[in-house]
């Protein structure tokens, strides 16, 4: 006698619904040996399907024991069953079960891409399996354009493709035509022929004489196990043919290959679930491609504005130190300090973390043009001034070193003063002379209006050699303060310390005080950067925003394909696999909608750059980065719950959601 393939010992199934349990089994004890043909008949509610699918380790009996090749399933894992369910087991439903997104030949390889079979491997035994069904010009049809029995034929090329040992057949020939169906009925008379184990569910008597045994159930209950005298007719009972290569042939491929194949199945089903329901994965999309792209736009925004507005304190000389005589600002005795020469200037320019010196001298004059009178600040500079303070000519020339050291009475003036002086007239006034005081000198150029600076005002300015200044004006040597431009590659904060010791040294005491203009600059540029950051947090908003919508469609998607998830466990599918699959389609979405949205941004600042000629967007990779990164971490924290959800449904629960 074979060998008990199942053993069913007093198998209890109670379902709470209510009050009072649902019993769907009682007591039910079996024996099944290896190559019998079963037939489990009964009524509506009588219990046959959920024995059905407590033999195919779909449920769990919440009574009694149930053992399979001698291994009690109550003590098994989730992954343990389905590794039984790929091994051991095939499955033919009546409603086929195929999915619809994959051609027939697709459906049929499934179980062997959870099996580890490679690719070439599973191909070439799914097309056998299809021939010998007579479905070898169909192996390229999508279900939709197989009819029911050919669909069914295919169901049973699947559940034949890991060459399980144990057929259950659940009502295989409920929804098709007789003659589909008498075929059907032939295909597992040979299976069984072939030596395989056949376990049908079925209400039809008629069906179930072709089994060698019969049991049937009755509210639970089993009420008849009887031999059976099989009734197959001649024709639908060829010379037996074996069901497809043995089991021993079926060789796996290589751990890491397997993995890649399992990645590449739910990559490909992400990718078909995505175009299957475009218009859903579209609005999905749209919450992350609007966010990355709102983030990577304002990051930008904020360089470019930052920029800008650091190009233009430039403009105002920030990167400056300014040395005054004196304690500090309001020291009253520091007009009585005259220490501060040119000769200290002079030892500022040799260091080498200076760009520019100037040294600086002032006073208040008149200015005279024809009958024009004027008052204006007479700024006695060096030729590096205009360098220091970035300031730049609207027309005619700086006066240069020969300049200072001829003590020339050459004469820059500012805008101001030329409007002063000369109205709106749009003659040019280099070359002209005027009365600074009571000296004549000759103007060789005019500055741009410059950003106002800091204490800078509308009041004209002119600008002479400092040596011009002190010896037709003040008849004193000592400065009002000397200017130094710092250079870009060093540290105000060091070259300030720098300059203080070298002045100490010099003066042999602290008769200065230095203003540091760079502090400003820092504190508009942490200013912007603060900002900057506020703008890009509420974007980012929409980024979080776009991952609750991903959460929320991907458990819509799950919803939508429960029974999907039911097949494929039935098949041998792992919890890890569910989960990775779901996993994959999340990220999909999510990426794809960072990639857009990034090349939304730079298609955005493109059209931005070209219109304004204000400022230009700068567009960071780090940004660009973070964005990318972002959207894809989003795939993974917000589609991790649905894709968990889906990979710890009940199979059978799943199937029976169809």
């Amino acid at each position: 006698m074979a060998p008990p393939l199942v053993v069913l010992d007093n198998v209890c199934r109670d379902y709470a619904t209510g009050a009072e349990p649902v019993v769907a089994l009682r007591d039910v004890t079996l024996t099944i040996a290896a190559g019998e043909m079963v037939a489990i008949v009964g009524a509506s509610g009588s219990g046959k399907s959920t024995l059905l699918n407590i033999l195919g380790c779909l449920d769990r009996p919440t009574g009694g024991s149930y053992r399979v090749l001698g291994r009690e399933t109550a003590a098994l894992e989730a992954d343990e069953l389905a590794a039984l369910r790929r091994e051991h087991f095939g499955f033919i439903f009546q409603r086929y079960h195929l999915m619809a997104e994959l051609t027939a030949a697709g459906n049929v390889e499934m179980p062997a891409v959870y099996a580890g079979l490679t690719l070439q491997a599973r191909q070439a035994r799914a097309a056998a399996l299809l021939a010998r069904l007579g479905m070898a010009g169909r192996a390229s049809h999508r279900p939709g354009q197989l009819s029911g029995g050919q669909q069914q034929r295919v169901s049973i090329a699947r559940a034949l493709m890991n060459g399980a040992e144990v057929i259950f057949a659940d009502e295989p020939t409920g929804a098709l035509d007789s003659a589909s169906g008498r075929e059907v009925l032939r295909i597992l008379d040979e299976l069984h022929a072939g030596g395989q184990t056949v376990i049908i569910v079925t209400h039809d008597m008629a069906v179930a004489r072709r089994a060698e045994r019969i049991i049937e159930l009755r509210d639970g209950v089993v009420v008849s196990d009887r031999p059976n005298r099989r009734e197959t007719p001649a024709e639908a009972a060829p010379a037996p043919a074996p069901a497809g290569p043995d089991r021993a042939a079926i060789v796996p491929a290589t751990p890491w290959r397997a993995r890649l194949d399992h990645f590449r199945e739910a990559f490909r089903m992400a990718l078909l679930s995505m175009n299957a329901h475009r218009l859903r994965t579209v609005l999905t999309m749209l919450g992350i491609v609007i966010g990355v792209a709102s983030v990577v736009c304002v990051v930008a925004l904020g360089a470019g504005s930052q920029q800008k507005v650091l190009a233009n304190i430039n403009n105002l000389g920030t990167n400056t130190l300014e040395v005054f005589p004196g304690k500090d600002f309001g020291d009253v005795r520091s007009g009585k300090v005259t220490t501060l020469v040119v000769a200290d200037a002079q030892a500022l320019a040799g260091q080498p973390y200076v760009a520019a010196v100037t040294p600086t001298v002032s006073t208040s004059k008149t200015l005279r043009s024809g009958s024009i009178e004027v008052t204006a600040q007479v700024n006695g500079v060096g030729e590096a001034y205009f360098a220091v303070k970035g300031t730049e000519l609207a027309e005619g020339a700086f006066f240069d070193a020969d300049g200072v050291r001829r003590i020339a009475q050459d004469v820059v003036i500012d805008a101001n003063t030329r409007k002063a002086l000369f109205g709106e007239t749009a003659t040019s006034p280099v070359g002209r002379i005027i009365l600074v005081g009571a000296v004549p000198c000759r103007i060789v150029g005019v500055t741009r209006p410059q950003q106002g600076g800091f204490g800078s005002s509308a009041n004209p300015s002119v600008y002479l050699p400092y040596t011009t200044v002190q010896a037709r004006f003040l008849g004193s040597t000592s400065l009002r303060s000397i200017s130094v431009r710092v250079d870009d590659d060093a540290s105000t904060d060091l070259a300030e310390q720098a300059v203080t010791a070298l002045l100490v040294r010099r003066h042999k005491a602290r008769d200065f005080f230095i203003l540091n203009t760079d502090d400003i600059r820092r504190t508009i540029t942490s200013t912007t950067q603060a900002l900057t950051l506020l703008v890009a947090a509420i974007a980012a908003i929409s980024l979080v925003v776009g991952g609750v919508g991903v959460t929320n469609i991907m458990l819509v998607s799950v919803s939508e394909r429960i029974a999907e998830i039911g097949v494929r466990m039935a098949v041998g599918a792992r919890r890890s696999d569910i989960l990775q699959q779901f996993l994959i389609e999340a990220v999909l979405v999510c990426l794809i909608g960072g990639l857009t949205g990034i090349g939304l941004a730079l298609g955005f600042g493109a059209l931005f750059n070209a219109a304004s000629t204000a400022f230009s967007l700068h567009y960071s990779l780090t940004s660009i980065i973070v964005a990318f990164l972002s959207s894809t971490l989003i795939g993974v924290v917000f589609g991790y719950m649905p894709a968990r959800n889906a990979s710890r449904l009940d199979p059978v629960a799943a199937l029976a959601r169809e």
